[in-house]
């Protein structure tokens, strides 16, 4: 073993390595750059010549690589391709926390069609891999470590890999980079994440809501703002009180950033909905159609209310939001998030 081991194989510097890799894990980056410094600790536990570590989207078979070196092109393809999924169901790596070396396995490593097909034959002989899963138990990726020199994981470093496992998960979590995000929000009370699926993951330190249902017309109506409006947008949606008057509740939707477009679209926060100046609503209900650009009489068709009344209602939320027009009324109340979206309150 090399010099810098200490008692029963373990580097002497354990608990350096314990605590970097957990300093990773809260440090600010991409993810492809904590991924990056994470595989750097690792050589310090096991001396590799090629190491991977990848996640795996939401309704997706295909990992996405964060970090990868030492691998040829052909098993890097493979490394990109369903199979590896398929065999990490097969050992068990994406059931159990435990880290895997060939000697673990129950079935010898030849039998397991990627090792024989494409591992092996690129040179390496021994490896270890472990699974990243998240603290409630979901499935998240893979951290491989390939050796070309048999019996280079020791008993004792494979123990400090299941270890440094929980920390590694929690660095590269893209769920957990986006609570971070969604803590930008003042009073945010509830949220969750949408995947580009469609599916709706939970964010993680907030509970989810019943407005934030999968295929609610909140939902439907969060995305069609963010697509419009940049980078985050805000409206209102009616909701009844303790009493079943009817009150409302704030929306906020956050685009996500770049390197995190695979795993996820948006988050959509639910808040108190603040100062409404005033205004009743039908007047953000009024507000909402009024943002799209619609005209007093097609105002009147969405809502059952006749042009005349539309008027005093657009008279009424220009004073109040002391706008000079209804084009400024309405981009105050695009800028402010004081409306009712008009999908959320038209006529069927």
């Amino acid at each position: 073993m090399p010099s810098d081991r200490g008692a029963g194989g373990l580097p002497v510097n354990t608990a350096e390595i314990l605590t970097e890799v957990n300093g990773i894990a809260t440090a600010p980056g991409s993810l492809a750059e904590r991924a990056e410094a994470l595989l750097a600790e690792v050589r310090r536990v096991v001396r590799f010549d090629a190491g991977w570590i990848a996640l795996l989207p939401s309704g997706q078979r295909s990992h996405v690589p964060l970090a990868r070196s030492g691998y040829d092109e052909r098993v890097c393809g493979y490394l990109d391709s369903p199979s590896v999924l398929a065999d990490a169901e097969l050992v068990g790596l994406s059931r159990s926390r435990r880290p895997i070396r060939g000697c673990d396995m129950p079935f010898p490593p030849s039998e397991v069609p990627g090792w024989a097909e494409y591992v092996e034959p690129a040179g390496f002989r021994d490896g270890v891999s472990v699974g990243l899963f998240t603290p409630e138990g979901h499935y998240l990726g893979l951290l491989a470590l390939h050796t070309r020199d048999a019996d280079q994981v020791s008993d004792p470093a494979c123990h400090l890999l299941g270890l440094l496992a929980t920390p590694i998960a929690s660095a590269v979590d893209p769920l957990r980079s986006l609570s971070t995000i969604a803590g930008m929000v003042h009073q945010a009370a509830a949220g969750i994440v949408l995947a580009p699926s469609g599916v709706v993951l939970p964010l993680p330190g907030l509970p989810d809501h019943r407005l934030l249902t999968p295929g609610s017309g909140v939902l439907v109506a969060a995305a069609a703002q963010l697509a419009g409006d940049g980078p985050h947008a805000s409206f209102l949606v009616p909701v009844p009180d303790a009493e079943g008057a009817r009150t409302h509740a704030r929306i906020t939707v956050l685009a996500v950033p770049p390197d995190l477009h695979l795993f996820a679209s948006a988050i959509v926060l639910v808040s108190p909905a603040g100062d409404l100046r005033g205004l009743s609503h039908r007047e953000l209900q009024v507000l909402g159609l009024l943002v799209t650009g619609a005209s007093n009489e097609q105002i009147a068709g969405a809502l059952g209310i006749t042009a005349r009344t539309v008027e005093v209602h657009v008279d009424h939320v220009r004073a109040k939001l002391s706008a000079p027009s209804r084009t400024a009324a309405a981009a105050r109340a695009l800028r402010l998030g004081l409306f009712v979206p008009s999908s959320l309150s038209v006529r069927a």
